[in-house]
């Protein structure tokens, strides 16, 4: 069984953490698809202001009830963010959403820009707490250095491109994303010297990927005891194309950054 992380400033309230009220429907095992509204509940949507519009730019995950896990290559600090939560259609007023804005910003002090080089992990604080709810949750982290097998069965979940070129989801999606060990990964004929055992990988089919707009959005495994954990933040895919074979999605493995992420909530 994998293990919670039992560290109190990010299970603070977070009694039955991964645990949605509304369960996702997880029975198709091929293609993206709507999601159950509200079924993954720690999912956000990291916003940003252009021109006085308000744009989708990335995806996140609630990891308390003021701080945002996403990825360091979504983050620009020159612009103005808000984070949308409890959001199953983003065009649309939905009740029991919140919008929140951002006070604080922190990116992990390795990330050089460089996706192939990892530390591709941000934080992101909110101006102020959510009450938790139905439809707002905090997702759970996993325990320090978990490594899933295998083809073990995860889930990608975003408002990212629904194809290669095409457009934005306004529905959050779903698609089953079995994970790829690092010794098949890191072969030549997939990504190669491209990712480190800092990351993980997780698809690959040529069928189905996380896809631009993505990006910052969690990687959802279920673990024995039926709770949901938070094991990837999508940190990039191939120029080729988001459905391309042996080129699966490649997330930020969480579980390597416990204690950065600890740190940075104890600090701020």
């Amino acid at each position: 069984m994998i293990k919670l992380l039992l560290v109190s400033a990010l299970v603070a309230g977070a009694l039955g953490c991964g645990v949605p009220t509304y369960q996702p429907n997880v029975m198709r095992v091929v293609g993206g698809e709507d999601v159950q509204p509200n079924s993954w509940p720690w999912q956000v949507s990291l916003q940003y202001s252009s021109s006085g519009r308000w744009g989708h730019t990335c995806g996140g995950t609630l990891i308390a009830e003021n701080w945002v896990m996403t990825a360091a290559h979504c983050i620009n600090f020159s612009r103005t963010y808000r984070v949308q939560l409890g959001k199953h259609s983003l065009s649309s007023s939905e009740e029991g959403s919140l919008t929140v804005s951002v006070s604080k910003l922190v990116v992990h002090e390795g990330w050089n820009e460089q996706l192939a080089n990892g530390n591709d992990i941000a934080l992101v604080k909110l101006e102020s707490s959510v009450s938790l709810s139905d439809k707002i949750q905090l997702g759970c982290l996993p325990a320090a250095g978990t490594i899933l097998p295998n083809n073990y069965a995860c889930y990608v979940t975003g408002w990212g491109l629904l194809k290669t070129n095409g457009v934005a989801s306004d529905i959050l999606q779903q698609a089953l994303l079995p994970v790829v060990d690092y010794a098949t990964c890191s072969r030549s004929n997939w990504w190669g010297s491209s990712v480190k055992n800092t990351m993980v990988c997780a698809g690959g089919d040529g069928v189905v990927s996380g896809c631009n707009g993505d990006s910052g959005g969690p990687l959802n495994c279920q673990a024995d005891d039926g709770h949901w954990e938070v094991h990837g933040i999508v940190s990039f895919g191939s120029t080729l194309g988001c459905n391309y074979i042996r080129k699966p999605t490649v997330f930020t493995r969480v579980s390597n950054y416990n204690d950065w992420i600890e740190k940075v909530i104890a600090e701020n």
